[in-house]
């Protein structure tokens, strides 16, 4: 793919989850949450039914809704189908309930499906929230009807603000660009999305929960095929807390409203315009969630070189992110390597030590496995920046990979010790 022919062409447009082509959305309160100035329940609608692509979390106590949409998309086995809208309700995540959990999810896709005028199948559903309460389901008969109301082209703002659980601040992005693919040049697609996330957060073929829309025209299965890849490379790169949830969610849907134009299908010019685009808005979310880690003051960005292969560079990256006393150090702006280094001979990634390159904010602390003197007030004067980069090269092969966290400071234990008040 010639990433520097699509860097020049995609450019940043606003409208998040709406500003593709034949989507609407809306955020209301629906009485999820018993603050009545928080919105609380989403609801994405394509104009029409279209091609729509799921990729959930692994966690055995995977949420009801997690299971009802993954059903409706045909399985694990399949992951993709024609879908007509998307619900997500926050403050209560269903999840651990059993049957009385399964049955709300599955009449919520009923309540919607009756209210769009579509199959129940064609319903997508996600919750989030605290484990283990029953959801009720008449929150949701009144939900959806006015949410369907409220439907708009520049609804997307609203939805976004109205997923979020501990989120600071809502967490949208969309870019558009123009095709030169055969059978497409000249269009103009655009892909779009919103996400949450703040805590509980290490995905594991899946993200918090997120949805994706594009108006270019996409084959269901290209769809599925395209939304996987990206999720291992950008949402599968993030943890805040090493803590996988129980409802991760990733849902695309492909409107093709752009254009009058053939599915783009895999192995194509086309394919790979798009996974470009779906990647550049995926990686802007999941830098988003881990900025916004629960009591998070930084971004902290991993970079592993050097690694023997894919798997052990993704072990030893999130070794050093996952690592408390890294996280801590960097919160109290410590420029302490030894740390990393800690991280990265525990977590059973083989390599010698004697080869081992650090580097933190750009300065070289460490070469050949041993310290190299740096000034430590300029290492403070780097602490003051947004975002933290830390990179070690392993010396052991050619494999590379990056990792984004965010720093753990005092406020991460307040804001969980008190999480379901």
């Amino acid at each position: 793919m010639n990433t520097e022919l699509f860097d020049i062409k995609i450019r940043a447009v606003e409208g998040g989850v709406t500003a593709a082509a034949g989507f609407k959305a809306a955020g209301i309160h629906a009485g999820f949450r018993k603050n009545p100035e928080r919105l609380d329940y989403a609801l994405v609608v394509p104009d029409k039914p279209c091609p729509g692509a799921g990729v959930f979390t692994t966690n055995r106590f995977c949420a009801a809704p997690v299971q009802v949409s993954r059903a409706n998309l045909g399985g694990a086995d399949k992951g993709y189908g024609i879908i007509a809208g998307v619900s997500v309700n926050s403050g209560n995540a269903n999840a651990a309930t059993g049957e009385t959990g399964l049955a709300c999810a599955r009449e919520t896709c009923n309540i919607a499906s009756q209210v769009i005028g579509c199959e129940p199948q064609q319903i997508l559903v996600a919750s989030t929230g605290v484990i283990g309460q029953i959801l009720p389901i008449d929150t949701f008969e009144a939900a959806v009807p006015a949410a369907y109301e409220a439907l708009s082209a520049h609804g997307g703002a609203d939805a976004a603000r109205a997923i979020m659980t501990t989120d600071t601040h809502s967490k949208e992005y969309a870019v558009s660009y123009v095709s030169d693919a055969e059978g497409h040049a000249g269009n103009v697609y655009t892909v779009g999305g919103m996400c949450k996330g703040s805590g509980m957060i290490m995905p594991n073929m899946a993200t918090m929960i997120a949805v994706i829309t594009t108006d270019a025209p996409v084959e269901p299965a290209a769809l599925h095929a395209l939304l996987l890849s990206t999720v291992k490379q950008t949402f599968n790169k993030v943890t805040v807390d090493s803590d996988t949830s129980t409802n991760d969610t990733c849902i695309m849907l492909a409107s093709g409203a752009a254009a009058d134009a053939e599915p783009i299908v895999e192995g194509t010019d086309a394919f790979d315009e798009l996974a470009f685009a779906v990647h550049e808005v995926c990686e802007s979310l999941a830098r988003n969630i881990a900025a916004d880690g629960e009591g998070a003051s930084k971004l902290v960005t991993v970079n592993v070189t050097g690694a023997a292969n894919d798997e052990e560079a993704d072990i030893a990256a999130r070794a050093v992110a996952n690592s408390p006393l890294v996280k801590t150090c960097i919160a109290g702006h410590d420029c302490n390597w030894g740390r990393v280094a800690m991280a990265l001979g525990k977590c059973g990634v083989e390599f010698n030590q004697e080869d081992v390159s650090i580097d933190m904010m750009g300065m070289p602390v460490c070469r050949d496995g041993l310290t190299v003197p740096f000034d430590e007030d300029e290492a403070l004067r780097r602490f003051e920046a947004p975002e933290i980069v830390i990179s070690a090269d392993l010396g052991a092969g050619d494999a590379a990979t990056t990792v984004w966290t965010c720093d753990l400071t005092h406020e991460y234990i307040s804001i969980n010790g008190d999480y379901r008040s």
